[in-house]
């Protein structure tokens, strides 16, 4: 039996019409904490909910959002000369109507409990992965054009989305829970790595920008050795006595591209991909007249590529082995267990006996059982109390004696032992 008395019961007094718009939670909406599911009651609760109703609401919102899905990647894939007009302005308009589907449950989060939707990370990208593919659809009705930068990322975030849908399952959703644990423990490393790219780029920036005006549609002849003039690839003849003539015969006009630093935005990501292992953007000048572009290179090759990337996978390892994907599975089960019960179930849906009863009933193997009692007592975790109760559970789950009496006694055996040895004056 579960300890937890009408922990899931929702009051029996309520208004329908008020419970659409503010619904009444249960103790279990209200306490979704990892200590409860770190027990085998806590998991025998999820279980029991999850069986109960909860995998079936769950299949029928994965397939109202696979219906989206299949709709919009359809609109923004296929060929416009393998689709007619009336079939793309249908499945525009079915995105559109199955977006406010699943936005409408976002909202009716948003008015339930504002502050706490607003600390949970993973409700932003909810949001925004309904939002964009419905104002997507709308755009490309009402203008007729195909925005392939808003279809490219609408696709991407409803692609991840259904990554998240399976995280449910525990093949996935272990992988799954490493990714958020390790995530959330490493975070401030990645915001100090992530200041160290961009003290670098400045560095970078400073000392590589051009000195003198310049444009990219007319050629800038100067000393500067910035001016991307000056960087971009030549070719020139070859004399006939062999010598090569110091006027270029032929010169690749420039690009954004080919001094990355012209802009501090590019310069950061010209240090991101120095930090992936592409140096092409740093390859443009000579480093032998370059002292203080090596300097820095070697400086940063070392501190951050050698050591925090390196330091960055010990990490990694450490939390990986710390984590407990298995509370975390537990937790993100509850999460979704009351927001179906919330929004998805009718007021009158609350209140079935059959689905929130009293008290809640699981059944243990005896061999888990006794491994986990032992477990607890070696690890100093048993308590004292309810000592009837306990004597029965160990005559039940075959254990002849309380471990821990076991070890007073040894305790005591040991004492008695030492005593015998002292010799008294």
């Amino acid at each position: 039996m579960i300890p937890y008395i009408k922990f899931v019961n929702y009051p029996r007094d309520y208004n329908w019409i008020y419970e659409l718009i503010w619904p009444q939670s249960s103790p279990f909406v209200r306490t979704i904490n990892e200590d409860i599911y770190k027990t085998w009651n806590g998991e025998a609760l999820i279980n029991s909910k999850w069986n109960t109703y909860g995998k079936n609401y769950y299949i029928i919102i994965w397939i109202l959002f696979m219906s989206l899905l299949g709709c919009f990647t359809a609109v923004a894939t296929i060929p416009q000369q393998y689709i007619n007009d009336d079939t793309r302005k249908n499945l525009l308009i079915a995105s559109i109507v199955l977006g406010l589907v699943h936005l409408n449950y976002e909202i009716r989060q948003i008015i339930y409990d504002p502050i706490n939707w607003i600390k949970d990370f993973w409700n932003y990208f909810d949001i925004i992965a309904y939002v964009l593919p419905v104002y997507t659809s709308i755009y490309w009705l009402q203008t007729d054009i195909k925005d392939v930068q808003l279809l490219s990322f609408s696709c991407l975030l409803l692609d991840i989305k259904f990554l998240l849908f399976l995280s449910v399952s525990e093949s996935v959703g272990t992988y799954f829970a490493i990714i958020v644990i390790v995530a959330k423990r490493i975070f401030y490393f990645l915001i100090i790595l992530f200041i160290l790219i961009i003290s670098f780029a400045h560095a970078f920036f400073i000392l590589l920008s051009p000195d003198t005006d310049f444009s990219f549609e007319k050629r800038t002849n100067n000393n500067d050795p910035n001016n991307p003039w000056n960087l971009a690839s030549t070719y020139s003849k070859v004399l006939d006595d062999g010598t090569i003539d110091s006027n270029p015969y032929i010169i690749q006009p420039p690009n954004e591209n080919t001094n990355m630093f012209i802009d501090y935005r590019t310069a950061i990501f010209a240090v991101y991909l120095f930090l992936t292992g592409d140096s092409s953007s740093l390859t443009n000048w000579t480093y032998m007249n370059n002292p203080s572009l090596v300097i820095l290179i070697v400086l940063f090759s070392f501190l951050i590529v050698v050591y925090l990337m390196n330091l960055f996978i010990g990490l990694l390892n450490l939390e990986i082995d710390k984590s407990n994907d298995r509370v975390f599975l537990l937790i993100q089960k509850a999460k979704i267990l009351a927001e179906i019960e919330l929004f998805y179930l009718l007021p009158n849906q609350r209140r079935l006996e059959k689905w929130f009863p009293e008290v809640i009933y699981y059944c243990a193997d005896v061999d888990i059982t006794r491994a986990e009692v032992k477990k607890l007592i070696t690890d100093g975790r048993w308590s004292n109390e309810f000592p009837d109760m306990k004597k029965d559970l160990f005559k039940k789950i075959n254990i002849q004696r309380n471990p821990a009496e076991v070890d007073l006694r040894k305790l005591l055996e040991e004492v008695q032992s030492k005593l015998k040895n002292i010799t008294y004056l």
